[in-house]
């Protein structure tokens, strides 16, 4: 299947399970493809056809929309390396959940959690320790007993009771000796960032050290109060949070700057954010849809946060 028949079968699937989808993203260099929010759940969706051509400023980038927006970031394909994606599980890339299409329906259509998870080796499950636990008591089983029912040994039995995952063979085995259910489901929609923010694998494209700092609009933001954290690859270019309201910003050049501010704007109506587009040459503002377009020489007259907030929230 090809990526464009891919995403319009991840769009109908997400429509179909309620989600108000945002415009496909086809601005280059993209992180993500769609974002998409049932007002419950804001997601931000890469489709590729190999899940492995996820890069790791791609994951990044994922990652940070995550924590900024406190959304799930959700990896869409059909292949991992030669094997197609199994339906009902999960892949992991870069610590970001990839599924195929039709794992993504029956999570979000049929209210079907997967079971399983993809790691080297092979497909796993995650047990509930607890139970397993209160099941081999109630059988009155030490944890020999049950070792040597499942032919392993007796500390691997302990590291079950301790909430390692097993093979989906031994957890079947398992649910059949003791005759009651012990794999615990997965939620697709249940995402934690990493401990500590990951580092880019490069620089945000558009920086260069050679510049004078003084000149890049997000360095103008900063100095009216406004905190601005860059992206890399996504089709607008940093997060700036001022008084707690998050501000998708992209800057360009006036060519470039009607088809981005239309597509960050729909963006930001989805996310329930604002939207702003800084233009190299251009010397006033203007609304474009939803997203405030205004040139470098006018923000420069913005004397702080607030006033661009205003500005970005009138209508």
């Amino acid at each position: 299947m090809s990526n464009d028949r891919l995403l319009q079968n991840v769009v109908s699937i997400l429509i179909m399970a309620g989600y108000n989808v945002s415009e496909r993203c086809e601005i280059r260099p993209r992180s993500f493809d769609l974002m998409t929010s049932d007002g419950k759940h804001l997601l931000v969706i890469k489709v590729v056809s190999q899940i492995d051509s996820v890069n790791e400023d791609i994951a990044w980038d994922l990652d940070k929309i995550a924590r900024h927006l406190g959304a799930v970031p959700l990896i869409i394909g059909e292949r991992a390396r030669d094997a197609p994606l199994e339906r009902g599980a999960i892949y992991l890339r870069y610590g970001i959940n990839a599924v195929s299409s039709a794992t993504l329906y029956d999570y979000l259509a049929e209210g079907e959690l997967p079971l399983v998870y993809a790691s080297p080796g092979g497909l796993y499950v995650n047990i509930d320790a607890d139970r397993l636990r209160e099941l081999r008591e109630e059988h009155s089983m030490s944890l020999g007993d049950l070792a040597h029912a499942l032919g392993v040994s007796r500390r691997t039995i302990s590291k079950y009771e301790g909430g390692m995952g097993t093979t989906l063979d031994v957890a079947m085995r398992l649910e059949e000796l003791f005759n009651d259910d012990i794999v615990m489901p997965i939620d697709l929609l249940s995402y934690t960032p990493a401990a500590e923010e990951r580092s880019p694998a490069s620089l945000p494209s558009g920086n260069s050290t050679d510049a004078d700092p003084h000149q890049l609009p997000a360095d103008r933001l900063r100095s009216i109060g406004i905190s601005v954290q860059e992206l890399r690859r996504a089709p607008f270019h940093a997060f700036a949070v001022y008084e707690d309201e998050t501000i998708l910003t992209c800057y360009g050049t006036a060519q470039k700057t009607v088809r981005r501010a239309e597509l960050v704007g729909n963006i930001s109506q989805i996310s329930g954010t604002h939207s702003l587009c800084v233009v190299s040459d251009y010397r006033k503002e203007k609304k474009i849809g939803k997203t405030l377009v205004i040139g470098e020489e006018r923000l420069k007259h913005v004397s702080d946060g607030s006033d661009l907030l205003e500005m970005v929230t009138e209508k």
